[in-house]
């Protein structure tokens, strides 16, 4: 989406709780990575994470949001304008706590932390959405008693081929393999892959040939290479790797929680966001994707860094610190994949960051 000026477009999400603007509309510089403020809506409370979609007319987008509040809600949004506008009404996800969405076979699926659930919801004509058409309820729970005691949904993604849908679930330390009908939006529980307990798996993300995935554990700061299968629906853990250099990965009482994994676009790189070390580490992937080695962590530009997103031409990296109140970027260097910081805007209580 080109907002003129050579400048594309970027949103921010944040915790309106916290004193965030809600959602952020910021234009964004193709040579200097910069952002800037173009105007902000706080008509949904809480909107913690953002993903974009196709809107009705040529070239149309729509912006979809959750509402991360105990009853749980999601809104679509449209971005014509500097400043995001409700289309159709915030509808409920019957769960509690939603904290991450994505689209799927013409559904809008929402992962609910608080009630380790997974949602669907009907994307209407217009781009509004419609009723609920499915909850899927985990079940389980993990080692560590303060934030395993039950599941705990905190991502869900189709899988690059959009066959399958993914959801990992920190509570039960696994990642559930589902089955999405798009006709009737119903989910089916297709299997369950087990990672090691304790590790409290929070995102994942896909290299861009499709046969691996890395997942992201939160309470160990570490991330899991996993096979890919995506004929037979199956993803296997093939080996770990530590996020820090020279530390050891922790326990449940770990002061560094992961947050957030990116690929990039030519699958030689990975990096992730760290809360409490405040850093961004730089990993280095084989040939083939399946073994992750790293290579350094760097200051993330602010504190406690809960998104992490590469823009469109893979020369940027953005870092949401959501209690330093910021979204800085950084330089991609080509060769070594690490990052270097190039300037930040402010973004009270910033949640995620996402580009058009």
């Amino acid at each position: 989406m080109d907002n003129g000026n050579g400048a594309e477009r970027a949103f921010i999400g944040s915790f309106t709780s916290a004193g965030g603007r809600g959602i952020t509309a910021a234009a964004v510089d193709r040579e200097t990575g910069a952002l800037t403020f173009l105007g902000a809506t706080d008509t949904v409370p809480d909107p913690s994470y953002l993903v974009l979609g196709h809107g009705p007319g040529p070239g149309g987008r729509v912006l979809y949001t959750v509402s991360e509040t105990e009853h749980g809600a999601a809104a679509a949004l449209d971005v014509t304008g500097d400043v995001p506008r409700p289309i159709g009404e915030i509808r409920p996800v019957e769960g509690s706590g939603p904290t991450h969405l994505a689209l799927a076979g013409g559904h809008l699926l929402t992962a609910n932390y608080s009630s380790g659930s997974v949602s669907a919801l009907s994307v209407q004509a217009d781009g509004s959405l419609g009723d609920v058409t499915a909850v899927l309820r985990h079940e389980g729970s993990g080692p560590n008693a303060d934030r395993q005691q039950a599941p705990h949904a905190h991502q869900v993604l189709p899988d690059p081929t959009g066959n399958w849908v993914l959801g990992v679930d920190l509570g039960t330390d696994s990642v559930r393999i589902c089955v999405l009908d798009t006709a009737t939006g119903a989910l089916r529980l297709h299997g369950e892959t087990a990672l090691r307990p304790g590790t409290g798996p929070r995102h994942l993300a896909f290299h861009p040939a499709g046969g691996h995935a890395y997942v992201l554990n939160e309470l160990e700061p570490t991330v899991t290479v996993c096979s890919w299968d995506a004929t037979a629906g199956v993803l296997e853990p093939v080996g770990e790797t530590s996020l820090l250099p020279g530390e050891p990965a922790g326990g449940a009482d770990t002061v560094t929680y992961p947050s957030e994994v990116v690929v990039s676009h030519d699958g030689r790189f990975l990096w992730t966001a760290n809360r409490g070390h405040d850093s961004i580490s730089v990993l280095a992937l084989d040939a083939t994707g399946g073994t992750a080695t790293l290579v350094t962590t760097v200051d993330c530009g602010g504190h406690w860094p809960r998104d992490l997103a590469l823009d469109p031409t893979g020369r940027w990296l953005y870092v949401a610190n959501e209690r330093s109140g910021n979204v800085s970027w950084f330089a991609v260097d080509p060769a070594t994949g690490v990052p270097h910081r190039a300037g930040a805007l402010e973004a009270p209580a910033a949640s995620c960051v996402i580009f058009a």
